[in-house]
């Protein structure tokens, strides 16, 4: 099974594929080198597929440049983030594995190569450490397959999930509804006891926690913070704005009914802004969809009567066990199946998790996190200018609302429909399989073409 730990990972914007895991797989490759690091003179890093078209917008090469140098997205100071690119930037030069200093110019060391495809996936990075005379210390290929996993590029084909036996396996949708009826359980029960299998109940907790937090805190700071976002659309935040007028409405007592659906919008917008301007968030499953979970879990927690910190952690697991099954089954990769593989997951999970935390039976919760998916099946992923701004930040929006809905008709059930999950996971991934790339986050198709810049 994927592990929560692994699904919602604490991170910096704006990508998961294009900034965290390549950050990922940088570190890797400079702690890799070890006795050769006394040695190493000079590295060369490659950029194919999608992150060679849309690397420079997604700050994939701020992201190389950090992970070199020793920085992890789950600890570095997103403040203080640009500001260590630019020092290293104007030295050319920088810390290896935060130690040792070597020559690096980012104009030159960095090659976005939008010629050579890709043999295994459109994530792929290639580092290569030389010697003073030039010579080859050591070469990997790592792949960024979505949600910051990283893997080598020639293990591509193993499974992601962990390998240590848990109490209630389960592959696919039909297998986690057979296990609740055998077991008894939620799915939020059986996620929690494979969690104890990995993990003891205070680190889970702790994890748990942590994700709330830094979820609740991208929502706040988003809402408060100003201004115009990087990458040079001139894209303006909004959310402090929205939320002004929406917070006077309800003052002169002039919210419309669908106000509560204002709220979360806004609460996704807040979110993604932040990711936009590359501010700490949790993948959920990714950074392009991290709006979607956080906006549905604070509607949940704010507007929901007697709601409780247990329904947000049966909210969580649920969802992380719809999230691994379309990541074991299909794809969260924008760069794999379009958008419809990030918010279309982050929707089906941010479904399933909220029907979970209201009661609904692990059927109505198929059936929410099946509705999710279905309605966002050929989604492109075409941002414009290779910003995760532009239709990112509103469709995050569109998503957390969907979600609602999602759970709502599902609880107005009794959990019988006649397209399974299962269907739709599988579904998703043959009309990615059939999408054309430049509709696959390399910004070479759809609105990323039509926007004309003014």
């Amino acid at each position: 099974m994927i592990s929560v730990f692994e699904l919602f990972k604490i991170g910096i914007g704006p990508s998961s594929s294009h900034t965290v895991g390549p950050m990922r797989a940088a570190h890797a490759f400079a702690t890799s080198l070890d006795d050769a690091l006394p040695r190493t003179a000079r590295v060369e890093v490659t950029l194919y597929g999608s992150l060679a078209w849309t690397g420079r917008g997604h700050a994939t090469d701020k992201a190389v440049i950090l992970g070199l140098a020793g920085q992890i997205p789950e600890t570095i100071d997103p403040d203080l983030a640009d500001a260590i690119v630019a020092e290293l930037s104007e030295a050319k030069s920088l810390p290896l594995c935060g130690h040792r200093r070597i020559p690096f110019d980012r104009t030159t060391d960095i090659v976005f190569d939008t010629i050579n495809q890709p043999p295994s996936h459109p994530n792929t990075l290639l580092f290569r450490a030389l010697d003073a005379h030039a010579n080859l210390i050591a070469e990997q290929r790592w792949c960024s397959v979505g949600g910051g996993f990283v893997v080598p590029e020639n293990r591509i084909d193993e499974p992601l999930s962990t390998t240590v036996p848990v109490p209630y396996p389960f592959a696919n949708g039909d297998a986690l509804l057979a296990t609740g009826l055998r077991s008894g359980l939620s799915i939020a029960e059986i996620m929690r006891a494979n969690e104890l299998a990995l993990h003891d109940e205070p680190k889970l907790r702790l994890h748990l926690d942590r994700i709330v937090t830094t979820m609740m805190a991208s929502i706040d700071r988003g809402l408060r913070t100003t201004g115009e976002l990087p990458g040079g659309l001139k894209v303006r935040r909004r959310a402090p704005d929205l939320r002004r007028s929406i917070d006077a409405a309800t003052r002169a007592n002039s919210a419309m009914p669908h106000a509560p659906m204002d709220q979360v919008s806004l609460f996704a917008i807040a979110v993604n802004e932040e990711n936009a301007a590359g501010g700490r968030v949790v993948t959920a499953p990714t950074n392009g969809a991290a709006g979607v979970v956080p906006a549905v879990l604070r509607y949940y927690r704010d507007m929901v009567p007697n709601s409780t910190p247990e329904g947000m952690d049966i909210f969580l697991l649920t969802a992380t066990a719809i999230g691994g099954l379309f990541k074991r089954n299909a794809s969260i990769s924008g760069a794999e199946v379009g958008c419809q593989g990030e918010v279309g997951v982050a929707c089906s999970m941010a479904a399933a998790g909220l029907t979970a935390a209201l009661g609904g039976s692990n059927a109505q919760i198929e059936n929410a996190a099946e509705i999710g998916m279905e309605h966002h099946l050929g989604m492109t992923c075409d941002p414009v200018g290779g910003l995760v701004q532009i239709p990112c930040i509103e469709r995050n929006a569109f998503g957390a609302v969907k979600a609602i809905t999602a759970a709502s008709l599902a609880l107005h059930g009794d959990g019988t429909h006649r397209i399974s999950l299962d269907q739709v996971i599988a579904t998703m991934r043959q009309t990615g399989a059939d999408m054309q790339s430049k509709y696959k986050e390399t910004s070479l198709g759809g609105l990323a073409v039509n926007f004309t810049e003014c």
